[in-house]
């Protein structure tokens, strides 16, 4: 989805995807906000938010992604801190 510059929001059904490994949000400009369920990608090693201006913080559930290996966050510069549970 990298560039998708006129997507706000994700749906909260992203979490239902199970097998989902890598996810491309790069450079979503407008991109806004992440759903909660996006902490129940179990099996996700790969999350690009580089250049996602308006997001101004990170759901507290991407502290449950255990399998997460990569997580850019380049000019990502709204951000303010991550999740205490990231780690």
């Amino acid at each position: 989805m990298r560039g998708c510059s006129s997507l706000q929001e994700l749906p909260t059904s992203i979490g239902e995807l199970n097998a989902l490994q890598k996810f491309n949000l790069g450079d979503c400009s407008q991109l806004q906000e992440l759903p909660m369920s996006i902490g129940w990608l179990s099996a996700f090693q790969d999350f690009n938010l580089k250049g996602c201006f308006k997001l101004m913080e990170s759901p507290t559930s991407i502290g449950q992604l255990n399998a997460l290996q990569k997580f850019n966050l380049t000019n990502y510069s709204q951000l303010k801190e991550l999740p205490i549970t990231i780690g």
